[in-house]
């Protein structure tokens, strides 16, 4: 936004953490040395620049893993004709797939014609999660980010899992920051949005997710160990594109921008090749 400014870390930090999964492994203590080299020393300012004049990229870049959390609000279940109540949906997006705020998303119209939005919280863990139980999952969590899990949803419903119609190149943006877990004092008390060439398509609070961030998390540390870098994708409210009457998908130009309050607005540029 108009006035923002950001602190290179190269400038005021003599080995930098090389992007966020470096600065997640050195654990609190490198969390605590970026803070205080951002910080004001002496009574003096570090260098700031502003934000307008920088290219962003994923928020994630070297994630552990993607993982992704289908169904998890009642709403969109129901829009998408998919059950809920039952064992929890699970899978995983390709790396390829991650992209950055004001990137340009693309797809073959050949391939797909049905192109859809979804706004999701991404969470971030920060230390190895094995058998946690749901009272104590905040406390495995790293920070907060913006996900649109883009979806090819004629794919989606032509073949049995969908890893592959979330996959494209470009589509799954995050970002463009990441909020620590500590300035996020309730993961289920967020609104997010979802805005499409002006038109607000998504207004929900993650309050209605079925399985709460702590509930996701114990649930899949009961089976592997989820390791520091992780993405978790945690589910979309309803208004998603393919339910409306008549559908609306992502088109050529179309520009659109997830915002989740208490973290940020993440906008993608669409373009069918």
């Amino acid at each position: 936004m108009e006035g923002e400014s950001a602190i290179f870390l190269d400038e005021v930090m003599p080995q930098p953490p090389r992007d966020l999964q470096d600065l997640i492994e050195q654990g609190d203590d490198g969390l605590a040395r970026v803070r205080a080299a951002v910080g004001d020393a002496n009574g003096v300012a570090p260098p700031r620049h502003p934000t307008a004049e920088l290219r962003h990229s994923s928020a994630v870049l070297r994630p552990a893993q993607v993982i992704a959390i289908g169904a998890n609000y009642a709403a969109h279940a129901s829009e998408l004709k998919l059950r809920s109540e039952t064992a929890m949906t699970i899978f995983s997006l390709w790396p390829n797939s991650l992209s950055a705020h004001g990137a340009t998303t693309t797809w073959p119209e050949d391939l797909t014609s049905q192109v859809d939005y979804e706004a999701e919280l991404g969470v971030i863990i920060g230390r190895p999660a094995r058998g946690v139980h749901a009272r104590d999952a905040l406390d495995h969590v790293w920070g907060y980010t913006v996900v649109n899990d883009i979806t090819a949803r004629d794919i989606q419903f032509s073949e049995a899992q969908w890893s592959r119609c979330k996959s494209f190149d470009g589509f799954t943006p995050t970002g463009p920051v990441v909020v620590t877990a500590d300035e996020i004092p309730d993961p289920q008390n967020l609104w997010l949005t979802t805005n499409l060439d002006g038109s607000i398509m998504q207004d929900a609070s993650t309050a209605e997710m079925v399985r709460s961030v702590a509930e996701i998390i114990s649930l899949l540390s009961r089976s592997a160990t989820i390791p520091p870098g992780t993405l978790i994708s945690t589910g979309s409210p309803g208004g998603a594109g393919y339910s409306r009457k008549p559908p609306v998908f992502l088109r050529d130009g179309s520009t659109v921008t997830v915002s989740i309050e208490g973290i940020g607005s993440l906008t993608t540029h669409c373009r069918v090749i």
